[in-house]
């Protein structure tokens, strides 16, 4: 169908220390998620502050590191949850999807996390997974929990800037990683039970229309975690496949990114001086990479001061 993506080298940029490794103590969302398998750390969640240092979320331990333009590695905040996900707001706030209580907050200065949304009407989530923020501040999150093709009742929401939770879609097998388009009429989804990239247009009310699939994947667990490019392509993370896929804006796979150890290529975000080194996580052995890419990615809105 089309001509096979080019491959881009890789080279390792940091990885988290032994010294932050956990290997005496036992984990629920480890035993369920992986069936047992040990976890000394599981990353997700990338994402810069203005000031260049990369932040990734620890799910199974509570835990969010910051690491500096060299590549050093801080534990930031420890708290009793399992975060998943990770961005900033332009306060300077960094606002967490956790699998186990909802939407939580975090000061950057303090490392203290709190309660943000921990149930809609009264109901707990399924298990939060990924989280965006538009220009205009309206915060869309995925709710995935344990859905897939057996239980397709994932959902999408969209919490206003004035405070409104509003459920964008339903019916979703596993909602994971999302971002809008460059003119923010839709949402990019990805639902890694389908092994697909779903394109979800959004009506003026914010409710979601005409959704159909953009990108049909294959093998691996699925996609991940996606970052949006300034053309509008995307990056996409298999997850079980070991490698990143970059698309153009008309869905053609462009480029190939062999994760160089693991085969948890969960999630990816755009930094560097012009944008255009993608760095991404490998999240089982702790490890961040790096491809130089084309395209810059496209400037974040949620990119505030830590």
């Amino acid at each position: 169908m089309f001509d096979p993506p080019k491959r881009l080298a890789t080279e390792i940029f940091t990885r988290i220390p032994d010294r932050f490794h956990v290997r005496d103590r036992s984990s629920e969302w480890a035993r369920t998620q992986l069936h047992g398998a040990p976890a000394p750390v599981f990353l997700e969640g990338p994402s810069f502050d203005r000031a260049g240092n990369l932040w990734v979320v620890d799910i199974p331990w509570g835990r969010i590191f910051r690491i500096d333009p060299k590549g050093e590695v801080e534990l930031a905040a420890e708290y009793d949850g399992e975060p998943n996900g990770l961005k900033f707001h332009p306060d300077g706030r960094a606002f967490i999807a956790d699998y186990r209580r909802g939407i939580m907050v975090l000061d950057p200065r303090t490392g203290h996390v709190e309660p943000y949304l921990e149930r809609v009407r009264l109901e707990r989530f399924k298990g939060c997974n990924d989280l965006f923020f538009a220009s205009n501040g309206d915060l869309y999150f995925t709710d995935q929990g344990q859905t897939g093709l057996h239980d397709p009742s994932g959902r999408l929401f969209r919490l206003t800037a004035s405070g409104q939770l509003q459920l964008v879609l339903q019916g979703i097998p596993s909602p994971n990683g999302l971002v809008m388009n460059l003119d923010e009429t839709a949402i990019y989804l990805a639902v890694t039970r389908d092994n697909a990239i779903w394109r979800v247009p959004l009506m003026g009310d914010g409710t979601a229309t005409k959704v159909g699939a953009y990108i049909r994947m294959s093998g691996g667990g699925g996609p991940d975690g996606i970052a949006l490019d300034s053309s509008g392509g995307l990056a996409v993370c298999q997850v079980g496949f070991g490698a990143v896929w970059l698309f153009s804006p008309r869905g053609e796979p462009l480029y190939r990114i062999d994760s160089p150890e693991g085969l948890y290529t969960t999630n990816c975000a755009y930094g560097g001086s012009d944008g255009r080194t993608l760095y991404m996580l490998e999240s089982r052995t702790g490890c961040v990479f790096t491809a130089r890419v084309p395209v810059a990615g496209q400037p974040m809105y949620s990119h505030a001061a830590g």
